[in-house]
């Protein structure tokens, strides 16, 4: 899966799709993908990337108190 580095604007090919998808993780392993050669793995903040199209990750893989307001709600709703 190819994501984009904001600051740079440059292709990001991430190897590890378990840490994008996982909230707790606010980094994961990718590499820049520019140039003839295979570039060196590194870490990337989920925060300094976006999807191709310019949108933002979800936050269910970003955020993991992403659904906590619904929680609370329906449980102040019926103790």
């Amino acid at each position: 899966m190819f994501l984009k580095h904001k600051a740079s604007g440059k292709l990001v090919e991430v190897l590890g799709l378990r840490d994008l998808f996982n909230p707790l993780h606010e980094a994961l392993v990718g590499r820049y993908h520019a140039g003839e050669e295979l570039q060196d793995p590194e870490q990337f903040r989920k925060a300094d990337l976006l999807f191709c199209s310019g949108e933002p990750l979800p936050k269910c893989w970003t955020d993991v108190h992403y659904r906590d307001d619904e929680a609370f709600h329906h449980y102040r709703l019926n103790p």
